[in-house]
């Protein structure tokens, strides 16, 4: 007897939720982004690996990868290959997949206007890149490009970071965040935000929160509408210094048109 039908098989009963999930609903998909930072000090962050907040390109530019460590390249022990999903300079999708050089510069073939996910695709024995994984410009200092765009970090093989840009054609609908925060000595105040930024350039808060070593849930029974070309970006700021954050958004893309 062979094993039981999901109820979902045909797309005909199950929740509306999985079926997007499945892929059964034309025009619409889910899309979920995790950050994490280790380190919020007393200036605004991107909830992202790195101290800083996390530059976005004027113009769409052929951008450079690299490891920090040797063994990442194409027949290494590390990472070998990384899959880039991103935007191109009219907002459209666009994915490439890059073979490492280790510290040395590897150029995309494509110009990404903006950078949306990065993963390790295939790797060797170890099954994990050996060292942290950039994409950016400039000059590398032991595979550290001068400008960071986004960040592998060591043994994730994926980025985290809390930042989505709204593909062209699309509409974004927020349905759910959350934010935490945690540190040592439990003292410290952490203000998180959801910072929506348009084509306009102005950052404007979508959510605030202040917390201390605390998790905050934020579920939109109506979900929010997010415009094509809107970048969502999570960011943190301590009221003292050695915090750890992490967030988390969900939101169901919408192709503006079906036609």
């Amino acid at each position: 007897m062979g094993a039981p039908a999901s109820t979902t098989l045909f797309g005909e009963f199950g929740p509306f939720e999985l079926q997007v999930s499945r892929g059964q609903i034309v025009g619409h998909r889910s899309v979920t982004v995790f950050g994490f930072n280790p380190d919020v000090d007393q200036t605004e962050v991107t909830v992202w690996p790195l101290p800083t907040l996390a530059p976005q390109p004027a113009a769409a530019l052929r951008m450079s990868v690299s490891s920090t460590d040797a063994n990442d390249t194409a027949a290494g022990t590390g990472a070998r290959t990384v899959v880039i999903e991103g935007l191109d300079a009219n907002y459209v999708e666009i994915t490439e997949t890059v073979t490492l050089n280790g510290q040395s510069a590897v150029l995309t073939a494509a110009s990404f206007l903006r950078i949306n996910y990065m993963y390790v695709a295939t790797a060797g024995s170890t099954k994990s890149a050996a060292g942290d994984i950039y994409i950016g410009t400039g000059t590398l200092t032991a595979g550290v490009p001068a400008i960071v765009y986004d960040i592998i970090k060591f043994n994730y093989n994926n980025t985290v970071t809390g930042c989505y840009t709204i593909p062209a054609g699309y509409t974004g609908y927020l349905s759910q965040g959350r934010f935490a925060t945690g540190q040592v000595t439990g003292s410290s105040l952490v203000q998180g935000r959801l910072v929506a930024t348009g084509l306009d350039g102005i950052r404007r808060t979508a959510a605030v929160t202040t917390l201390n070593n605390g998790v905050a849930d934020y579920t939109f029974e109506y979900p929010v509408p997010v415009p094509e070309k809107t970048t969502l970006e999570a960011t943190a700021l301590g009221s003292a210094n050695n915090n750890s954050a992490s967030s988390m958004f969900i939101l169901v893309l919408i192709k503006n048109s079906l036609s």
